[in-house]
């Protein structure tokens, strides 16, 4: 029982860091990523395609990003999208593709954008103790174990929690490193 709410656990704290890893990779940090354009939807036949199955994205230095798209019917389709997305760049279309120019951060845009990073950190470790808070709950109800086997469970509980939080704090480490790198 013990065994099977560490996995649990575990599991949870896994999709946590995902999900933050997720969110810090879709923020501008002033350097060209195609990730920043992940969940823009384009009208393609009358549904809403990803635009990464409808255009070729690649980044081709590290302030521009180009979309080509397959059909060059959906240029102005693809542009209109990417503009709604508000992802804060412009896009310039010249007829044969989209140029995304990535500009350059302001200092003062690097701190908000530092202090956004710390705060997603601290929001992703509330997640882990509110997780870890459920676990140790669960372990304390269980009436048929003994007391020693609880405690052993609190531990790994505890130990695992704080490896997360280690992983966590690598994560928005490096992405603050990359947000007030110039």
């Amino acid at each position: 029982m013990i065994n099977e709410i560490i996995q649990d656990l575990e599991s949870g704290y896994q999709k946590t860091v995902e999900a933050l890893k997720r969110d810090l990779t879709k923020m501008r940090t002033g350097r060209a990523n195609v990730a920043i354009l992940d969940g823009i939807k384009v009208i393609y036949y009358g549904s809403p395609t990803p635009l990464n199955q409808v255009a070729a994205l690649s980044v081709p230095d590290p302030r521009l990003i180009v979309v080509k798209p397959y059909d060059k019917g959906l240029l102005a389709a693809l542009e209109k999208a990417i503009i709604a997305a508000d992802v804060g760049i412009t896009p310039s279309n010249d007829g044969e593709l989209i140029r995304l120019p990535v500009p350059p951060l302001s200092g003062e845009r690097r701190r908000e954008l530092s202090k956004h990073v710390k705060k997603q950190g601290e929001d992703a470790k509330i997640a882990l103790r509110n997780q870890r808070r459920d676990a140790n709950e669960l372990l304390k109800s269980l009436e048929d174990l003994p007391e020693d086997d609880v405690e052993r469970g609190l531990k790994k509980v505890q130990d695992l929690t704080d490896a997360f939080v280690k992983a966590i704090d690598t994560e928005v480490e490096r992405k603050e490193k990359e947000v007030l790198e110039v």
